[in-house]
């Protein structure tokens, strides 16, 4: 971070925290963030509500992005909304602009702990009693879940044209149209999909991106949900499908929950707040869904790398997944027998 940015981030902090001065002692770029970039901040703040030590994160737009995910006003928006609701977030603080930073951006609380699925599902002291850590997890989604539109704040989420099963086969099926190389498996997976789609009773709004490596924890157990910039209004048991879909268990695969815990531990928690015992054989759709739209993801990620704009081995490995999805997708739907 260069030191006029530095110098003009104070000068915002102290405004929005309505202080005297605040100081930025530590700036560190946060690993990860192929779509967005996050910075720790500590800071001292003299007078005003949160006069002394303030540790926080601005997420800002990375130089490169994805069309698809919200733009930093809108997902400090849902992050509001989510706050609201009582879903373990990171506070939302501030909302900055280019004039400032030089890319969009906001500011919210910093949480305790590590959001890396690699480790998550290895170390073992890490999120307390695993059991317990998953049922959290279901009930922060029935939270979630309560919302329902409209609300205010949340215009730009417009709800699906089709159910949400059809639009996500639409859109999936556009981009493979486009694209120069044939994806049978995938194709196969969209036409399963296509005559098995169910119907959502009523919208609520949606993670779209819940797994095991967008949640942190400390010894202890959960301290934030985070990477809201792909929620939208959908249909619940998409982000339990996304949850427990194999491909996001990290290795852990008898671990049907995130590769972290039980199936029935995410839907017992999930049941405690919303009342509603989630159906496996329904929740199951959803997960097969989930490896066609991780699939066309990963081949979008690709497509980025391979188009020259943005050369990144990162994002070249990330289409290597593919056929692993396409073979999970064929013996989830019987494919293979075809």
């Amino acid at each position: 971070m260069r030191d006029e940015q530095r110098q003009a981030l104070e000068q915002f902090l102290a405004a929005r925290a309505g202080a005297h001065a605040v100081r930025i002692h530590d700036v560190r770029l946060l690993s990860g963030g192929a779509i967005q970039e996050n910075w720790s901040l500590s800071t001292s703040v003299t007078g005003g509500p949160h006069e002394g030590e303030l540790e926080c994160v601005l997420r800002s737009d990375a130089p490169s992005g994805v069309a698809v995910s919200h733009s930093r006003a809108q997902e400090f928006a849902l992050l509001q909304v989510a706050f609201r609701a009582g879903v373990t977030v990171p506070e939302p603080l501030w909302l900055g602009d280019t004039s400032v930073f030089g890319r969009d951006f906001f500011v919210m609380r910093k949480a305790k702990g590590t959001a890396s699925g690699h480790r998550l599902v290895k170390e073992l002291d890490l999120g307390g009693d695993r059991e317990l850590l998953v049922e959290r997890l279901g009930e922060e989604l029935a939270r979630l879940h309560a919302i329902r539109p409209p609300v205010e704040g949340l215009a730009f989420l417009r709800p699906p044209t089709l159910s949400p099963a059809l639009q996500c086969v639409k859109d999936s099926r556009e981009f493979l149209d486009g694209h120069r190389a044939a994806f049978p498996a995938l194709e196969w997976g969209l036409r399963w999909l296509e005559r098995h789609a169910p119907v959502t009773p009523a919208l609520v709004l949606t993670h779209r991106d819940f797994r095991t490596g967008n949640y942190m924890v400390d010894e202890t157990g959960l301290t934030a949900v985070l990477d809201w910039e792909f929620a939208a209004w959908s249909d619940p048991l998409e982000d339990l499908g996304w949850f427990c879909a194999r491909c996001w268990r990290f290795g852990q695969f008898d671990k049907e929950a995130g590769g972290m815990g039980s199936r029935e531990a995410l839907f017992r928690g999930y049941e405690r707040v919303s009342g509603r015992r989630p159906e496996r054989e329904a929740v199951f759709y959803w997960e097969v869904l989930a490896h066609v739209r991780w699939a066309v993801i990963a081949l979008q990620q690709g497509e980025r790398h391979l188009s020259g704009q943005e050369p990144s081995l990162e994002l070249a490995l990330t289409a290597h997944v593919v056929p692993e999805l396409e073979l999970e997708l064929l013996r989830m739907t019987g494919g293979h027998h075809a």
